[in-house]
């Protein structure tokens, strides 16, 4: 069983960056694929990024790639999401997510635990 708990999120102007972090309760946060994931109003939950428990490996959305950037700092529990040049419609709820010894995965259906949610507002 692990716990999560998402920080970091609020309103940010076009083209600014925020840093969403992810902590997690228990001993064997090494053993867990981290995904983030966000939904906004209206919509479904769809796949941000996730990193691989075994050897870190790091997959990201196409909406993404090459402004957001997911790191784990396992002596912490915690995993982060960097995001840069941010969009209006990068505005949703996102949430933290994870599966024990996960092969890493797109579909929220395939993790066990999720956070919260923290709220990231992007004005144009």
């Amino acid at each position: 069983q692990v716990q999560l708990v998402e920080s970091g999120g609020g309103l940010v102007q076009a083209g600014g960056s925020l840093r969403l972090s992810c902590a997690a309760s228990g001993r064997t946060f090494g053993s867990y694929t981290m995904a983030w994931f966000r939904e906004a109003t209206g919509k479904e939950r769809d796949f941000v990024a996730f990193s691989r428990w075994a050897g870190g490996d790091t997959y990201y959305a196409d909406s993404v790639k090459g402004r957001f950037t997911i790191s784990r700092d396992n002596a912490k529990n915690t995993v982060y999401l960097q995001m840069n040049s941010l969009k209006p419609e990068d505005t949703a709820v996102y949430y933290c997510a994870a599966e024990y010894r996960g092969f890493g995965w797109v579909k929220s259906y395939e993790y066990d635990y999720w956070g919260q949610g923290t709220q990231v507002t992007v004005s144009s």
